[in-house]
């Protein structure tokens, strides 16, 4: 499918909307302390309720749902990267795997300051689907987002334990694994804590995705980034801004939906709760999700709301960096290994040093833009990508950002 010439405002949108992600991100992990449990003791009553409303607002709105904007824009990603290859009458799933070993080294990197809350190396075992269905018709893509996205393998299991009460489910062990890491973390050297994060870290965290159907999620949503690059709906038309309208109202509808099935399956036996009740919060959450994306690119086309959130396309462009640099940052700030803030700072003071971060980022994203065409760890992965490959052979997909949508357009266009 041939990728029209796009108003650089539709380009914006997505980068803006990934930085929109990678910000949320970076607030939830500052308020969970980066999976790192050791918070003060609010001894105020008012404090206390502070940090409650902190949680449940922060959670509610960004867990789940920011990771899952960022996986999807993934996807689109590989779109734009594959198109732009096939028009030169280049394939470049081969290259795309060469690219993926890759990231797996920046997922080391990121997983060594950040215990069991890595999703890079994720990304690399499930960017396969991306590889093995690049060439697939709409239709058959289509079909197998809808199968991953209703998610079998629970629903197997809930089949299962209706057929047979004494049916249990697998115990990949991530909640001990994660006693470990948090041990080390607070009580190991600092090369134990580099040595069991890398290790037994990057195991919790793919043992937790297995068990929690964020494999299958992350399968389906890169195939779904993927698609709607097909069909082009980030492209500025009113046929699309209806259509996101569409979605904006039916994922409201099913959020509702999916909220209230949920609560209700609460009441249910504890293995329900597991299969049934875990696939109607992926729902919920995933719902939710299209809320956010819809209404924030229906917002966008409103200049009060672009002027004001524009500045989130360099940080977005900048993602790989400034998503590593957070671990960085959280590990340094919060860890025994850093400063060691972690038992003195309460979740609502932790959300500020979170807006700290992104803020300082932000600022460093705009500076290194204005001299840099990409980002320092975007740079290092893009040039690997094509690392013996000539001049006439480059593509100019930006890691976890956007690429040229048309070989006629300039850089300076999507600046």
């Amino acid at each position: 499918m041939e990728i029209s010439t796009v108003k650089t405002s539709r380009i914006e949108v997505v980068d803006s909307l990934r930085g929109f992600a990678i910000m949320a991100i970076l607030l939830v992990h500052n308020v969970d302390h980066f999976f790192f449990p050791e918070f003060p003791v609010q001894t105020s009553p008012w404090l206390n309720l502070l940090d409650q409303l902190t949680v449940k607002t922060i959670f509610t709105l960004f867990s789940g749902k920011t990771y899952a904007i960022f996986t999807m824009l993934f996807g689109f990603t590989f779109y734009i990267q594959h198109t732009n290859q096939k028009k030169k009458g280049k394939d470049f799933g081969y290259r795309f795997l060469w690219r993926m070993l890759l990231l797996a080294l920046f997922a080391v990197f990121n997983s060594a300051f950040f215990p069991a809350g890595d999703v890079l190396m994720l990304f690399v075992y499930v960017s396969l689907i991306l590889f093995i269905c690049r060439n697939w018709s709409d239709r058959a893509v289509l079909a197998l987002i809808i199968i991953l996205m209703l998610q079998p393998v629970e629903w197997t299991h809930y089949v299962l334990s209706r057929i047979n009460p004494a049916h249990q489910l697998p115990d990949f062990g991530a909640v001990s694994l994660h006693q470990q890491v948090v041990e080390t973390t607070k009580n190991g050297s600092f090369f134990d804590f580099l040595r069991v994060n890398v290790t037994v870290g990057m195991k919790v965290s793919l043992m937790w995705a297995l068990g929690s159907g964020r494999f299958l999620q992350a399968a389906g949503l890169f195939l779904l980034g993927f698609y709607i690059g097909r069909k082009q709906l980030f492209i500025n038309t009113q046929e699309n801004l209806q259509i996101w309208r569409r979605i904006l109202l039916v994922s409201s509808l099913s959020f509702i939906l999916f909220f209230l099935i949920k609560r209700m399956l609460l009441q249910s036996d504890p293995m329900t709760q597991q299969t049934a009740g875990l696939i109607f919060d992926i729902w919920y959450k995933l719902s939710l999700t299209f809320v956010l994306v819809a209404s924030f690119v229906l917002l966008y086309e409103k200049r009060f709301f672009r002027d004001r959130v524009s500045g989130l396309r360099f940080y977005g462009k900048m993602s790989l960096t400034n998503y590593v640099s957070q671990s960085l940052f959280g590990a340094l700030i919060y860890f025994p290994v850093g400063l060691y803030l972690a038992p003195y700072c309460g979740r609502t003071f932790s959300l500020l040093i979170g807006i700290a971060i992104f803020s300082f980022q932000m600022i460093f994203s705009r500076f290194w833009l204005s001299k840099h065409k990409q980002g320092p760890l975007e740079t290092i992965w893009h040039r690997w990508t094509w690392i013996n490959f000539g001049k006439g052979e480059e593509a100019s997909g930006l890691p976890l950002t956007e690429s040229r949508l048309s070989p006629k357009e300039s850089s300076k266009d999507l600046q």
